[in-house]
Formats: structure tokens, sequence, C-alpha cells
């Protein structure tokens, strides 16, 4: 066990909040605030009549009502907000700074039982002391690495009768820290000349520009043919054949969207033209010059899907071309 555990430990049984008493003491402004809140319609809450005709001596306060009494107000809690310690809560201060010095720096309530021994009634007044019952050991939730601080508190009244009895459980956790969004691939710059390639990629059909005079393939796509300066032209789509022309290990600059070291390929279609791509499923380590490659494509996000090249057998069998 550690130095921190053995300090945490030392805890358990100890009081956090010494008895005090509430603010205020029962009363029917408070209690007819609360039910108005939570819209509940019990009439023994609001009238002796009512009260009276279930058995009770008068009106009663709501039973889930009783941590209220002992709230210690809006000015004592931006008192600890700014880090003054409560009056009588000196304990509590103690084992917050332990916590905070392990790093669990935010508090969930994940649980509060109640064990009711009266109905509290107006003029009541109600005090509160607070006890460590247990510190679990570090425990990984989907908030975060924490540990669970379970108490009581013992509610009396003015002559020290308990009236009831919380047992109080929170988790005191180290925030985990939030998974950064994937970074997206930077967009390609679509222009009139280029649009047709990449919409077609989408589709997951890999196409070659061909000049409808002369026939000649061109990649990449450009306005007229180079052999013939012809304007008009259709496309084909590619069988996924290719080779490997050649290769690059690009280390930098490095970017999000990629896994570093990056494999830039010059690939041979099988149709002629060259394409500069990615390579998958494969290092550098393994990259020899004019080894066969295959078509696969690469999703990068809902907006972008391109065309990558992976590693074949020689006996791969493809489809031939087909006219678009």
């Amino acid at each position: 066990m550690s130095n921190y555990d053995e300090r945490l430990d030392a805890f358990v049984g100890r009081q956090l909040i010494e008895a005090k008493f509430g603010q205020d003491a029962v009363n029917q402004a408070m209690i007819r605030h609360w039910v108005e809140a939570m819209e509940d319609p019990n009439p023994a809450y609001l009238s002796d009549d009512a009260a009276r005709a279930t058995g009770r001596p008068g009106v009663v306060a709501p039973a889930s009502m009783l941590q209220a009494w002992t709230m210690r107000g809006y000015a004592a809690t931006q008192a600890l907000a700014r880090g003054e310690s409560a009056p009588g809560a000196s304990g509590f201060a103690e084992l917050v700074g332990l916590l905070d010095e392990g790093g669990y720096t935010s508090v969930v309530a994940t649980d509060s039982d109640f064990e009711f021994h009266r109905e509290v009634v107006p003029g009541d007044r109600i005090s509160v002391d607070e006890v460590v019952e247990s510190i679990s050991a570090e425990k990984t939730t989907g908030l975060g690495t924490g540990r669970f601080v379970t108490t009581v508190r013992t509610y009396r009244d003015a002559e020290g009768e308990t009236v009831g009895v919380q047992t109080w459980r929170t988790l005191r956790f180290r925030p985990a820290a939030p998974e950064a969004p994937k970074a997206l691939r930077p967009r390609p710059a679509l222009n009139r000349d280029n649009a047709f390639w990449f919409e077609a990629a989408r589709e997951k059909r890999l196409v070659v520009q061909r000049c409808a005079d002369c026939s000649t393939l061109r990649h990449p796509p450009g306005p007229g043919c180079p052999e013939c300066g012809s304007f008009d032209w259709d496309t084909v789509e590619a069988s996924g054949a290719g080779t490997l022309y050649s290769y690059v290990v690009a280390h930098h600059p490095k970017h999000p969207a990629f896994d570093a070291p990056y494999l830039i390929a010059l690939v041979e279609l099988a149709e002629g033209t060259r394409l500069i791509t990615n390579l998958t499923g494969v290092t550098a380590e393994d990259l020899e010059i004019g080894m066969p490659l295959a078509l696969e494509w690469l999703e990068a996000d809902d907006g972008l899907t391109l065309p990558v090249f992976a590693p074949t057998g020689p006996d791969t069998d493809h489809p031939r071309p087909t006219e678009n």
C-alpha cells in the first residue's frame, strides 16, 4: 500500500463535519416552497386538518426534505468556492485537499440512501454530522479514474435524537481527457477539369479521362488532349490493376490526418496512365519497383473517398476496362 493510500485510509471513521444546526428551524414557508417545486400534492404537508386526519398531530415536512434543513446556504457555498473552509468542516476540507492532490478534482454524486426514524415538524431544529464510512481503491469509470467516497450523515433534533441517517456516496475522479476529433484529410482543390474524377471516386469508381477524337488516355485530368488538342473527352473505368512505377517515403511534414511515414506511390495502371496515390497493407521495406498492385478504396470521411493501392499476387485476375 502506497503512502498516499495510507493517508486516505486514515480518514475512514473520521468525522468530516462536526454536528451543526441548520440556519433555520423547520418551517411552513419552506415546506410550501418545496412541495410546489416538487409538485407533491400530499395535503398533510400544508394543512393541519389534513394531517390530523391521517393520525398525525399536525403538519409534517416531506421526508425527502430532511437534507434541505441543514444545507449551508448560498453565502457559505460561495466561501467554499473561494477556498475558505466552512466552520466545523475542517475534516472535509482536508479530505478534499488530499483527493485533489491525487488528481481527483472532479466530483459526481452516485448514491443517496435514507433511513428515516421519525417525521420532522415545524419548529424542529435539525443538526447533521458526517463521518467517512469507506474510500474505495482506485476505479476506472466512464467519467474517468477515481475513488468512491462513502460517508454517513446523521440528522438529529434539538434533543439529540436521531431523526434520519443518510448514506452518501460520491465519485471523486480525474476527468478523462476528451478524445480529440480525428483530423480530416486536406480537401482536394476541385475545378471544372477534375471534379468528375473525384465524383466518380465517391462512387468507388476509378476513371481515366479519354480523348473523344484520338482515344488517348490522360491523367491527371485536363481540358484538352495533349496529343491532338481536342477539347472533347469521355472516360473509361480502370480495371484496378497496376504496378509500382516509383515511390517515396515521406517523414515530414507530419499531418494529424495521416500515419507517418507516408508511402507515396506512382502507380502505373494497366490502362497505361499513372496515378499518384498512397500504398496500404505494406511497409517501405517490402516495396519493389514493378510489384503488382490492386485497387482498394479509402473512405477517409463522409465527404472524401480516395483510391489507394495494395500489393497483390502476380496471378490476381482483374476485369478489363469498361467504357463510361
